[in-house]
């Protein structure tokens, strides 16, 4: 287990992280999402010893990581995949890792089997492409079999059979009964990853809870309909749609969009005006939208909208 407790880190006068509460548990996969610059990476840092709190505390497995015996075998991390040295290989990385914690080479041989870096064991760190590199700080963090494991962005620049790979190496080492914390940009990963979700902006914590109750929290189904007669219908409908945040749209592909309204309504309403439908379909709320929606006032950096009458040109 991984608690966070009232943790806070001030950089001068800039608070990077506010106070924090949240619980890591055994058994599922939490994702630790936020905007660039919200604090997540700070606060994995002072989970393990890299960054001193200024107040307030993270305990790994109970307790502080700086006073773990053999750390690797309680808890394994991957912050930065770049970590390892250039001129070694990446067996003999991970040998003098493992000979740190008198781990056996057999584990060394085991993890680069998970991990599939076997065939370019004997090659030099140095000329990893980003993805291999990945792979093998996985492969650090599972040396010491830890209960516990906690990776910061390690799909970064795995191909699409990478990615495949690490969602199920995180769902059974979740199923094993391990605590697993992940950080990651990519929604639709998180979305088939995560069953749990820590949402961080600008050091406070912003949504803490099972995926799916955040997302129905802060976001609404939509009903989409496909009919001959898209505007008649979107009129029909716009007399129904009077509650909060009820709205009728006709999008660019001829669907008739509508917010407030359940499918039934839509198609009582549609039989009631000798409407056909070709399709009619209930389109729940994505975790990008529900992290656009809690983000939306605690993004640090903002790109400036481009201006379509200028082509794009900054001036």
């Amino acid at each position: 287990m991984i608690r966070v407790s009232g943790l806070t880190k001030q950089y001068g006068k800039k608070a990077a992280v506010k106070g924090i509460d949240f619980t890591v548990e055994p058994g599922q996969v939490t994702g630790f999402l936020g905007p660039n610059g919200a604090g997540k990476s700070t606060t994995m840092r002072m989970m393990v010893g890299l960054d001193r709190p200024t107040a307030g505390f993270a305990e790994v497995n109970g307790r502080n990581y700086r006073d773990l015996a053999a750390p690797l075998r309680e808890a394994g991390v991957l912050l930065d995949a770049r970590a390892a040295h250039r001129r070694r290989t990446a067996y003999k990385h991970l040998l003098a890792v493992a000979a740190t914690h008198g781990i056996d080479k057999r584990r060394v041989h085991e993890v680069m089997g998970i991990t599939g870096i076997e065939p370019v064991a004997h090659k030099r760190v140095g000329g990893f492409s980003l993805g291999m590199g990945q792979r093998l700080g996985i492969a650090t963090a599972l040396l010491g079999d830890p209960p516990t494991i906690i990776l910061d962005e390690p799909v970064n620049g795995l191909d699409p059979d990478g990615i495949l790979w690490i969602r199920e190496l995180l769902r059974r080492l979740a199923a094993e009964g391990r605590t697993v914390l992940l950080s990651s940009h990519l929604m639709s990963e998180m979305t088939q990853t995560a069953d749990h979700l820590v949402v961080i902006g600008q050091g406070r914590i912003l949504a803490d809870g099972p995926l799916q109750e955040v997302v129905s929290s802060v976001t609404r189904p939509k009903v989409r309909a496909r009919t001959r007669e898209p505007q008649r219908l979107a009129t029909a409908l716009v007399e129904l749609a009077t509650g909060p945040g009820a709205a009728v749209s006709v999008v660019a592909d001829g669907t008739v969009e509508i917010e407030g309204l359940s499918a039934e309504d839509v198609a009582r309403a549609a039989a009631w005006h000798g409407i056909v439908f070709h399709e009619l379909t209930t389109v729940e709320g994505s975790l990008e939208e529900a992290y656009l929606a809690l983000t939306a006032h605690d993004t640090e950096y903002r790109s400036a909208a481009i201006d379509s009458q200028t082509n794009g040109a900054t001036r």
